[in-house]
């Protein structure tokens, strides 16, 4: 699987949430400063709380900014057999014959991108399946717990 086209494609995501949360962040902001959501009395709060949201949307996009340059600085090295999953690995774990594929990055965890006809789920070291995956081995076998369930896996690959 090309690591490198898989972070184009995550690039590409994340560039569309910026432009989203942009777009939202902005209209929020005119929402806020427009006269009509200048408050009628003490209980009217459409204009706060669209300045509020205005916030939250630019906080988003201030996240996923520094989530892009994360990703334009990480190494996409190949990692050989022997070498313990870490950042820019691509992992494809098996459980009773079905194979799932994750890409441990910076940031964007929770993100899945279809790429050569797979499902590739983006998780971060911090998140519990990355905290159970970094240090282990192609070939390791290990007992996960996803969803309060537990079950047996063999890592296949370590890319």
């Amino acid at each position: 699987m090309n690591k490198r086209a898989l972070v184009k494609k995550i690039l590409a995501h994340l560039a569309d949430e910026l432009a989203l949360y942009h777009k939202a962040a902005n209209t929020a902001r005119a929402e806020a400063t427009d006269e009509q959501s200048k408050a009628e009395n003490k209980y009217d709060t459409r204009g706060l709380e669209a300045s509020y949201l205005a916030r939250g949307q630019s906080r988003q996009a201030a996240e996923t900014e520094r989530t892009i340059q994360q990703f334009d600085r990480l190494d996409l090295r190949a990692f050989g057999a022997a070498e313990a999953i870490n950042l820019g690995a691509l992992v494809e774990l098996e459980t009773k014959g079905a194979r799932t594929f994750y890409f441990l990055a910076p940031g964007a965890g929770g993100t899945e991108i279809a790429h050569e006809n797979q499902e590739v789920l983006v998780i971060t070291p911090h998140s519990p399946l990355g905290q159970q995956l970094v240090g282990r081995k192609e070939g390791e076998r290990l007992r996960l717990t996803l969803g309060g369930a537990q079950q047996d896996y063999r890592v296949v690959s370590v890319k």
